[in-house]
């Protein structure tokens, strides 16, 4: 099992190097006048939204290992460039529940409620070009359950998000972990930090790869690959197919490897289509 996650690892990272310097060429950025133009929305997606559902790759196909996971995930902004330094704060809410939909009576398996408070700002280049978006924010994170069912933790969290060149972004997030102690390990096998990017394959066509490394000395830790395509050029619903492979998909069970392949229905975040330059006025639709 380590060895296979260690060799999905080396790919991981050659992929994120060969699609980072693959398409050097540069769109439009969006300058820091045309941000202050731009009308934000007060409520919108925060990380992807989703419903999807699938098998696992490692066990036998069954009505109890079939499952089905969704997310939703929003973000409500409380001030517009009233803070120093033009930052921007903002709440956030994100649930995901992984539900054994394919067994009698249909039991969730594990539930993780993720609310936090933040604050983002633009960064920019020379020229006033925006080049990433920076967030500074505390998190808590748990299951909601009591006794030996119990897993929660907190976390100080700073993100980067850079524009590489106008097909990919690449997201970096480090964090400090506080007030684990119901599941002490957790930090084993979720580490400080995880890596992501984001890669536009083709006009409706986007690949995202994200990896995770535990804080000990060995491979625990996990590699989440998607490929979204979008359902028309007017719209951010997508259809998804995701691979995890690794630990920590969810808080109950987060020291158990899995291995698991779903489909469905997304709703993607607008975010980072900042960084992508590709709308100038509006940005979101």
């Amino acid at each position: 099992m380590q060895k296979i996650l260690s060799k999905r690892l080396q790919i991981c990272f050659a992929v994120f190097f060969f699609l980072s310097f693959y398409n050097t060429s540069q769109a439009q950025r969006v300058t820091r006048e045309q941000l202050k133009d731009t009308l934000l929305p007060s409520f919108s997606a925060y990380r992807d939204n989703y419903f999807i559902t699938g098998v696992p790759l490692q066990n036998d196909i069954s009505k109890t290992t079939a499952d089905a996971k969704y997310q939703i995930s929003f973000k409500q902004l409380v001030t517009r460039h009233v803070l120093p330094f033009q930052t921007q704060l903002f709440l956030t809410y994100t649930q995901k529940s992984f539900w054994n939909i394919y067994e009698f009576s249909s039991p969730f398996q594990d539930v993780n409620f993720n609310p936090g408070i933040g604050l983002a700002s633009g960064i920019y280049n020379r020229k006033d070009e925006l080049t990433g978006i920076a967030e500074f924010k505390l998190e808590h994170e748990s299951n909601g359950r009591e006794g030996e069912a119990s897993r929660s933790w907190n976390s100080i969290i700073l993100t980067y998000n850079a524009r590489l060149n106008n097909k990919t972004i690449l997201t970096l997030r480090g964090w400090l972990p506080f007030g684990y102690s119901d599941n002490c390990d957790l930090i084993d096998y979720i580490g400080y930090g995880e890596a992501n990017l984001s890669y536009d394959l083709a006009p409706k066509w986007n690949l995202e790869v994200s990896a995770r490394k535990g804080a000990q000395w060995d491979w625990k830790g996990n590699i989440r690959s998607r490929v979204f395509y979008r359902i028309s050029k007017s719209t951010n619903q997508h259809l998804m197919l995701e691979w995890y492979v690794g630990n920590a998909e969810n808080l109950i069970d987060y020291h158990e490897y899995e291995n698991m392949i779903r489909i469905g229905y997304a709703i993607k975040s607008p975010d980072l289509n900042l960084l992508r330059g590709k709308k100038t006025k509006p940005i979101y639709e």
